[in-house]
């Protein structure tokens, strides 16, 4: 830190420049003598968010800034300055960041309404990133919506009643006090304008987002048609509103003032409209770089090799491949004698799989089966140890995996949790992921899964070996480089009485990279049971299909691999599932994949339901109990974690199923989903369709309904039930 920056107190409003280690910056608040590097630091660090704003090319999220008048809830907006262009644009005009905090004190200056600049904050590497912050607005709606309702659009989110006309004008009377003080926006879209509930009936309309602007010009038509554009009104009446806001008076419709401001909209919706098509059909690929990164992300070690650029993304709590495209598609070139070898394997094995997976499609729920095996994944969340056991034990699941991390040294926050965990009779299995580190250096991995295997196996019996070995991130480039750390570790923890050795882990629908490990000829090759991390999630619903199989069609076919292998037995395991949330870089996948918490919910409920009602897997895991981005539980800045949709649809799941006997799927209308279960003496139905509003009929009227999260329904009048994506439980009468 610069000598005598830190420790000032500035008077509040007034901004002083500061610099500390890697960053430089303006701060227009106090902040407690000693302070400032800690505050700024921690506030710029994405694990600081309390909530996801916006997450595309920069990331906005809520935080608190800790100021000498206490917690002050900012909000603020990481722009990333990766790539020749932002460098470059960075260097000859400043930063967005740098940007939006000069726009923001003209707009103040020129009497506007705009968030108040807090802090601006600038890496010192040239590709490092910016941050603007403005203090946090409160009860306010994007004007975005107030469009979209007058559009029709049924996806329009909340906006106060407001005559449509007198919101347009007020719109267009904004805009000309904008560009009278001579600025020149450049983005005054729908997205870019906030609406505040005032005194009376009246909404005040704020600004954000203007580090595209210009200051200090002189603006013509030109210019001013073009800010006006983008702004979606093409009705006769809602024109002359917004144009005589902005011009004092309807200007007649041969005017330039009116047909260029026209044709400018009808520009401005065809580009728009073009661009979206255009994005739904995706971008262009990277090939020779890795693409843009999370900004939080390390670079990875200089020299290291394609095959070694992997490094630990600690917010979504997995490694991230600084590889690109052509780098990696190279190693395949020149592992292809091990790739091929693998499509002989599976080639070989291909038909006795396909015989198999007929047969169980076949023979599937023709006996009742015990619906059991709902487990939660755990890692150790600093300083909540306690609090964890206590929520898993209100959760009430008795099956949990703790991951260990091989390449850590310290492990005594894990040995805690499993020796509380097991003190509670809670049934505990292991995964032993690898990094490209332990992979290179085996003497360093057969030395940690000895020191695990001894100081885990007197609280659990069963070891997931490796995890992900089809992703490069997870440091395996061949199968035949997992197999060789397999044998080792199964070796090593076999030499535990009652230790059962399980894999090989592979993530998503890519079983037939399963097949090629399973169907390997290798003495001392043998899985107990046959892991996946069976992620549904890139094709949304969990009954949503891929190359012709949902979830159900998944299992069946996990399960006739396993049968038919050469290496395993025929259980199957799957010990990592979740759908990410929409939480910026702390979600584990992108932006496509994710949802939000309610729809979370309910896939994971339908997600078991489907999975263990086949019978043929003995376990399904949730990853995990307590992560932003993913987890059953929010980690809270302070106080207790909050309980996610996801936690209560679990909950409800073990308390209502756990244990009891499924009798199979009910015929059902298409789309729509009705499991029959009894649990100590009583019957009950669990329902839900892919759509709201789906008609089906009970076997019989149910006199009890408890919704996913556990909550009493009213009881149906008759069999007649209408459903909805979020299972309901009917209990029915005798």
């Amino acid at each position: 830190m610069a000598a005598g920056q830190d420790g000032e107190r500035a008077t509040p409003g007034a901004a002083r420049s500061f610099a500390i280690d890697g960053y430089v910056g303006e701060i227009a608040v106090a902040v407690e003598a000693g302070r400032l590097a800690s505050e700024v630091e921690r506030l710029i660090d994405p694990a600081a968010a309390l909530e996801t704003i916006h997450w595309g090319r920069n990331y906005l999220y809520t935080a608190r800034l800790g100021t000498t008048d206490g917690p002050l809830e900012v909000v603020v907006k990481q722009f990333r300055n990766q790539g020749l262009r932002r460098r470059l644009e960075r260097r000859l005009k400043g930063s967005k960041a740098t940007r939006s905090w000069r726009v923001a004190l003209a707009l103040r200056a020129a009497g506007l309404l705009t968030p108040e600049p807090v802090l601006l904050v600038e890496s010192t590497r040239g590709d490092g990133p910016s941050f603007f912050v403005t203090r946090r607005l409160a009860g306010v709606f994007e004007v975005r919506h107030f469009f979209r309702r007058l559009a029709g659009d049924p996806t329009a989110g909340e906006f106060p009643e407001v005559a449509p006309e007198r919101l347009l004008a007020d719109l267009g009377s904004v805009a000309r006090r904008l560009h009278d003080a001579g600025i020149f926006y450049r983005d005054l879209s729908i997205g870019n304008v906030l609406a505040q509930p005032a005194a009376g009936d009246t909404l005040e309309l704020w600004l954000v987002d203007p580090n595209r602007a210009q200051v200090g010009l002189r603006l013509g038509l030109l210019r001013r048609c073009r800010d006006l554009s983008r702004f979606p009104i093409v009705e006769r009446a809602q024109c002359a509103a917004f144009l005589a806001g902005y011009w004092g008076q309807v200007p007649p419709r041969s005017s330039p003032r009116w047909w260029l401001w026209a044709l400018l909209v009808r520009g401005y919706l065809l580009k728009h409209a073009l661009k979206n098509r255009l994005r739904g059909r995706g971008g262009r690929p990277r090939l020779a770089k890795g693409g843009r990164h999370h900004a939080h992300i390390p670079p990875a070690t200089e020299g290291a090799a394609a095959r070694d650029r992997v490094v630990w993304d600690r917010l979504s709590d997995q490694p991230h491949q600084h590889a690109g495209r052509l780098a990696k598609l190279a190693i395949r070139a020149a592992d292809a004698g091990s790739h091929l070898r693998d499509a002989a394997i599976v080639a070989g094995a291909a038909p006795a799989i396909w015989r198999r997976y007929r047969a169980l499609s076949a023979g599937l729920y023709a006996a009742p089966a015990t619906f059991r095996g709902i487990g939660v994944g755990v890692r150790p969340w600093p300083g909540e140890l306690e609090t964890q056991v206590a929520i898993l034990s209100d959760l009430g699941v008795r099956s949990v995996l703790l991951r260990l991390h091989p390449w850590e040294d310290d492990h005594r926050d894990e040995e805690a949790l499993a020796r509380a965990l097991a003190g509670q009779g809670v049934e505990l299995s292991f995964a032993l992921p690898q990094n490209r580190d332990l992979v290179k250096d085996r003497a360093r991995w057969r030395a940690a899964v000895t020191e695990l295997g001894a100081g885990f196996s007197p609280y659990g019996r069963v070891f997931q070996v490796g995890q992900a070995p089809n992703r490069s991130k997870w440091g395996i480039w061949t199968r035949g480089e997992y197999v060789a750390l397999y044998l080792e570790a199964s070796e090593i923890l076999r030499r535990h009485p009652g230790v059962e050795v399980i894999g090989p882990a592979v993530i998503d629908f890519e079983l037939q990279v399963t097949a090629a490990i399973l169907n390997r000829r290798l003495p001392g090759l043998a899985f107990d049971a046959v892991s996946s991390l069976l992620y549904v999630d890139r094709r949304g619903a969990p009954e949503s299909r891929q190359l012709g199989l949902d979830t159900v069609g998944k299992v069946v076919l996990l399960r006739a691999i396993a049968e038919t292998a050469r290496s395993s037995s025929d259980r199957c395991w799957i010990t990592e599932v979740n759908w990410p949330l929409w939480e910026g870089p702390h979600a584990p996948a992108g932006r496509k994949v994710s949802v939000d918490e309610e729809t979370q919910a309910d896939y994971l409920a339908r997600y078991y339901l489907l999975a263990l009602g086949t019978g043929l897997v003995e376990k399904v895991f949730w990853w995990r109990l307590l992560a932003r981005g993913y987890g059953l539980l929010a980690p809270q800045e302070e106080g207790y974690p909050r309980r996610r949709p996801s936690f209560r649809a679990l909950k409800t799941l073990i308390a209502r199923l756990e244990g009891a006997t499924f009798h199979g799927p009910l015929t059902a209308p298409p789309g729509a989903f009705l499991y029959r279960f009894s649990k100590a003496g009583v019957e009950q139905v669990v329902a839900w369709s892919l759509s709201a509003g789906v008609a089906a009929d009970l076997p019989r009227p149910a006199v009890e309904a408890v919704s996913r999260d556990g909550n009493l329904l009213e009881p149906p009048s008759s069999t007649r039930v209408e459903l909805g994506p979020s299972p309901t439980y009917y209990r029915l009468g005798d």
